[in-house]
């Protein structure tokens, strides 16, 4: 049989898919919260700078025409930080420094008076400046002060380090989970199609019965596209066990009828030579009577082996039963049939199946038993169900033994015997279906036996 093309893996499509999606929505994760934490933390420090330049701006005052600005201490002490961040102020009056650090500039001009922030550098480090001004309005004076003030980002950026790691830490067990939940999704999902291959895989070649279990909607096309083959198959197959048992009954019967004329030919004809073609006439007429009826046995036994119809039997009186049908046929060429054994051996089995092969076992031994001789036919329940057929012919070939159970393979010693080279086979088949198997062995003293061991 020929083994479908591969085309990859649908469980670790479906696996990839969603861990590929999981792995870019850990990142969109980690990235939105790291982002969310920088706009959170600098708001604070700037919240924190608003707050203290208010506070500077609100104890400057207007006296004697001079500006007078003492700085509160808590102004500073709002902005320490455990990583002991610097601090830098400039103080100008009407766009001229008065005090603090001169290189601290502001780069916008703010228009109105409200507080500016913006980023920049200060002495190598990184910084954030707020610019915020206030007017002063004396007795017979106007001016404007503006103060700048910065504050390096040192603790901003351990708090962000911090935050990314644990981000990051949250986009690792998203991702893990996520990882986790795509196997099993993909597991679950899988597993229904391994449910129906599993169905499937156990059902033997005649089991064509309709799929009824429940199945997702996705898969209900799949499942009605192989019900509708199970019956166009079920009805194939149904056809062609009455063609088998219509031909069965169109073959042998006319078979029979022309080998009765025959027969009756040769009784009436005198001529030595003419006598001599109807006794060819008939043996022809036997074997093709033969061949026809074992092949059409074997193709019986085909259909019935994977659905075996079994039923409690007994295998001695199955024996029994076959060995008073032969007898007749034996006592015609100086045969007799023995029967010995268990007295009982009780087996649930193909009754059709089992008397077909043991007829032809007991046919092939009657075919090369010499005159005069025995067959002797022996079932037994021990070590397993059994029946053993021995004869005293002239056995099998050594040589061959091994392949004489193949179809239509006879042996070298069966020239001029009739035979289609299925009987064996038949016979194996049989045993096969039953869970046992055909062994062919020779017997010291001389002739064949074959053990049909179920």
């Amino acid at each position: 049989m020929d083994s479908p093309v591969v085309s990859g893996s649908l469980r670790n499509r479906l696996a990839l898919t969603l861990i590929g999606g999981a792995a870019a929505l850990a990142l969109l994760l980690f990235f939105a919260a790291r982002n969310y934490a920088v706009q959170v933390a600098q708001r604070g420090q700037d919240n924190i700078l608003e707050a203290s330049v208010t506070s500077m701006l609100d104890a400057a005052a207007l006296r004697n025409g001079r500006v007078e600005l003492d700085l509160p201490y808590s102004a500073f002490s709002m902005l320490a930080t455990p990583a002991d961040d610097r601090v830098f102020y400039a103080i100008l009056q009407d766009g001229v420094f008065l005090s603090g650090y001169e290189d601290l500039t502001f780069s916008e001009s703010a228009s109105d008076r409200s507080p500016t922030f913006e980023s920049g550098q200060m002495r190598g480090a990184a910084v954030r400046k707020i610019s915020a001004s206030r007017t002063l309005i004396g007795a017979n004076k106007r001016t404007e002060i503006q103060i700048v003030l910065a504050q390096t980002k040192d603790a901003l950026a351990e708090a962000l380090d911090q935050i990314s790691r644990n981000a990051a830490l949250l986009g690792v067990g998203f991702f893990a989970l996520a990882a986790a939940l795509s196997f099993w999704a993909t597991s679950a999902t899988i597993g229904q199609l391994g449910k129906l291959t599993s169905s499937v895989t156990r059902r033997g070649p005649q089991d064509l019965s309709p799929f009824t279990k429940p199945v997702p909607r996705e898969m209900a096309p799949l499942v009605s596209s192989l019900n509708s083959l199970m019956g166009r198959l079920d009805q194939s197959l149904s056809q062609s066990e009455d063609f088998i048992a219509e031909a069965a009954h169109r073959v042998r019967t006319p078979l029979a009828t022309v080998r009765s004329y025959a027969e009756a030919t040769l009784q009436r004809v005198d001529k030595e030579e003419n006598r001599e073609a109807m006794r060819s006439m008939v043996k022809a007429i036997d074997e093709s009577s033969r061949a026809a009826g074992q092949l059409l046995d074997h193709a019986m036994i085909t259909f019935r082996a994977d659905h075996l119809e079994r039923e409690k039997i007994d295998l001695v009186d199955l024996a029994r039963d076959l060995v008073l049908r032969l007898t007749p046929i034996a006592d015609m060429k100086d045969l007799s049939i023995s029967l010995r054994g268990d007295p009982q051996v009780p087996y649930s089995g193909d009754l059709v199946l089992l008397q077909n092969a043991v007829r032809n076992l007991i046919d092939n031994a009657m075919k090369y038993s010499p005159a005069e001789s025995s067959i002797d036919v022996t079932a037994s329940a021990h070590p397993t169900p059994r029946i053993t057929v021995c004869d005293h012919g002239p056995g099998f070939p050594e040589d061959e033994i091994d392949t004489l159970t193949l179809r239509f393979q006879r042996g070298a010693n069966a020239t001029g015997t009739i035979g289609s080279g299925l009987g064996l086979t038949i016979a194996r088949d049989v045993a096969h279906a039953h869970g046992g198997k055909l062994e062919l062995a020779n017997q010291r003293e001389g002739g064949a036996c074959v053990t049909l061991s179920l």
